[in-house]
């Protein structure tokens, strides 16, 4: 497998009930808000400080995962479904130089 170029897998492809859309897009964003929430309880124990990118990232997700709710709210009452066609793009790209801690 050539390692220097980029990827793209499907992670979500069809159509869904409400609840089972529910089920996955609300565990993927959850799952995400935990990641973030982890992300910053380990700055703020390792070196007193929050990230202030994890935050971004949380109010974010949180602000996804209510417009989704609603839609899925909407979908109920209307007798709708979900198409979703989820793809996640990958690329590999040099790491970042941590700066030595004084």
């Amino acid at each position: 497998m050539e390692k220097e170029k980029d990827y793209q897998f499907k992670l979500v492809e069809g159509q869904y009930t409400s609840l089972e859309a529910q089920k996955i897009l609300l565990g993927l964003i959850n799952s995400k808000i935990n990641f973030h929430q982890l992300e910053n309880f380990s700055n703020e124990i390792r070196f007193n400080e929050k990230s202030t990118h994890s935050k971004i990232r949380i109010e974010l997700l949180t602000n996804a995962s209510a417009n989704i709710s609603d839609l899925i709210a909407y979908s109920l009452l209307n007798d709708m479904q979900f198409k979703i066609e989820g793809n996640i793009q990958i690329s590999l790209v040099p790491a970042k130089k941590l700066e030595p801690i004084a």
